[in-house]
């Protein structure tokens, strides 16, 4: 290659293992992706025209928003969006915008894009404070037309030939999915973290992805050969040739060993060293991941995110058929063994537009979870339609998130009780029985435990939120990344107390956290009493073989001792030195 630039690692965090090679596309995040798509030449005018016809389109939903306003609030606060008409009549931006894509020939979201930018840091460089804020004015009209030309058949990512490595400031989960099942094979990202919905995604659909690569979107530019190191968390910008060597090796190594026919395989419960039966089930998020199921061994599902299925549908809402279809799905393949779906889990930074109907300051502590779903019936009873149905000849396990109160179960029982009443005077199948379950996310919930669990049928811990709300740390901010501690003093009493409420009450008690697929905490959670962990279906062969070296009688009083120690480092210096853990025998 000519004039090659010099080879680059940057750091981050690898949150979805596994090598990709690739050229770079960039995505600019203006509320949507906005995509660099190469235009052939023939098709440069059809692109001209698409743009006129989204100017005129915004221009008439500008207009008609003006006049809602004006009846509203009156003309002088309606005037306002008078400069947005002017901007797109405006010939600067206009012309500028179609010069790029005649010039470079690129997609009109790309050029609307570039226009703007170049334009917002003029505006940005006024002395004058009344005209530097019509730069804001310019940025509100860029969204806007970004948003039309959405509705045009506009171009996608697909169209981009060859393996390509999406590098990006954000990614929403809905186009994690998206991109993710088309040419996309791997991702960079300069925002959040292990636990982000995006990188659950991304190791749901087997994408190679780093993330927490501050300032990654600068140093790239479309077509820039680039590898993706999710194990390590590095990220090579033009690899030489001996590095792309070593890496297509240790990807081809990898593949071979995916094709390898699994010898794990158990349908037997997993037992530790002194005879202590342990429950290994699966978190599953995706279709694709049914598959790696059923390999996997795994007694049960123990945790489907249902709002990954809004995410799947976006921008529409999922049909009661779409819930329908992927819950009797989960349910046959989990039988006998249960399958618990979580009802939506959306709001906070979710998607969840069709349902908010407000903004809120702080959405993390707003209007999600089963707040959201209770608050807005007409959408949640479809979904609860589904879910009976979906159980019809067999029992359903239904699974409510960020449950804090008990008022908030009974309510979901009544909701229940009604859908119930109404599927029978239609005379639809449905279930006759179904479990009815929380999650234990919410601090408040965790010390009402013993209070919860006269009003369910089991528990399911998830320790992603639960330690995000205890510590009052985001846990996808690198700025206090250090004091998401799953090992807190706090959280592990958390946990214990839980486990007791759950056993005292009768009821099984699950983790599906991301704590649960971490095998260094897989003693310590045992010796805490939890005896059932859903984790992804690849680490249930891994967590079998090592249960089998843990003597829980022994981890008891460790654990103990870790729940009266001041803190996480303690903790951890505790676990490390506890009698040492004979090696695995070698297959023979």
């Amino acid at each position: 290659m000519t004039g090659r630039a010099r080879m680059k690692r940057l750091a981050g965090m690898g949150v979805s293992e596994g090598v990709a090679i690739g050229r770079a596309v960039v995505a600019a995040k203006r509320d949507v992706e906005v995509f660099r798509i190469p235009i052939p030449e023939e098709g440069i005018d059809r692109e001209i025209v698409r743009f006129r016809s989204a100017c005129e389109e915004t221009k008439r939903g500008i207009q008609r928003t003006r006049s809602n306003v004006g009846k509203l609030f009156g003309q002088e606060l309606a005037a306002i969006f008078d400069a947005h008409q002017l901007l797109l009549a405006d010939r600067t931006y206009i012309d500028d915008i179609e010069r790029r894509i005649q010039r470079d020939r690129i997609n009109v979201e790309w050029a609307v894009h570039e226009s703007t930018v170049a334009l917002a840091k003029r505006f940005a460089k006024i002395d004058d404070e009344y005209l530097r804020e019509r730069g804001q004015d310019l940025e509100d009209v860029s969204r806007q037309l970004l948003r039309t030309l959405q509705g045009i058949a506009h171009h996608e990512i697909s169209e981009v030939h060859g393996e390509v490595i999406l590098v990006a400031d954000d990614l929403v989960p809905s186009e994690a999915i998206r991109l993710g099942r088309a040419n996309v094979v791997g991702f960079v990202v300069e925002s959040g973290g292990r636990t982000s919905h995006t990188s659950i995604i991304a190791r749901s659909l087997g994408i190679p992805t780093v993330s927490g690569v501050v300032g990654v979107t600068g140093m790239v530019t479309d077509e820039d050969p680039i590898v993706v190191d999710g194990g390590r968390g590095v990220v090579v910008l033009h690899p030489t040739e001996q590095v792309l060597e070593e890496y297509r090796s240790e990807r081809s190594a990898a593949d071979r060993r995916a094709r390898r026919p699994s010898v794990e395989r158990s349908d037997r419960p997993a037992l530790t060293r002194d005879g202590v039966e342990l429950e290994l089930m699966a978190n599953i998020d995706l279709p694709e991941e049914l598959s790696q199921y059923e390999r996997s061994g795994a007694r049960g599902i123990g945790l489907y995110r249902s709002e990954f299925l809004y995410m799947e549908t976006d921008p529409h809402l999922p049909t009661e058929e779409d819930h329908h279809r992927i819950y009797r799905r989960l349910i046959d393949a989990a039988h006998p063994f249960p399958a618990n779906i979580r009802t939506y889990d959306l709001g906070g930074r979710k998607l969840a537009r069709e349902m908010m109907e407000t903004s809120e300051e702080n959405p993390v502590l707003g209007l999600r979870g089963i707040r959201l779903t209770l608050a807005r019936p007409q959408i949640f009873r479809v979904q609860l339609r589904a879910l009976l149905r979906a159980g019809a000849g067999r029992q359903p396990w239904i699974m409510a998130p960020l449950v804090s109160r008990v008022e908030e179960v009974r309510r979901l029982r009544a909701t229940l009780d009604e859908v119930a009443a109404e599927l029978d005077r239609e005379g639809v199948e449905r279930a006759a029985t179904y479990r009815l379950g929380i999650m234990i996310e919410v601090p408040a919930a965790a010390l009402i435990a013993d209070m919860l669990a006269r009003e369910v049928d089991f528990f399911a811990i998830g320790t992603n939120d639960l330690i995000q709300y205890a510590l009052a740390v985001d846990r996808n901010n690198r700025e206090v990344a250090d004091l998401y501690q799953p090992l807190h003093p706090a959280i592990l009493r958390m946990l214990r107390s839980v486990v007791e409420g759950g056993r005292a009450a009768g009821i099984p008690v699950s983790l599906c956290g991301e704590m649960a697929a971490d095998e260094k905490y897989l003693a310590l959670l045992l010796g805490l009493g939890l005896r059932r962990l859903s984790v992804h279906p690849r680490s249930v062969p891994v967590l079998r073989r090592l249960a089998a070296e843990v003597d829980v009688t022994k981890i008891e009083a460790i654990a103990g001792e870790c729940c009266e120690l001041p803190s996480a480092q303690e903790v951890e210096e505790r676990l490390r030195h506890r009698r040492p853990r004979q090696p695995a025998r070698e297959s023979q």
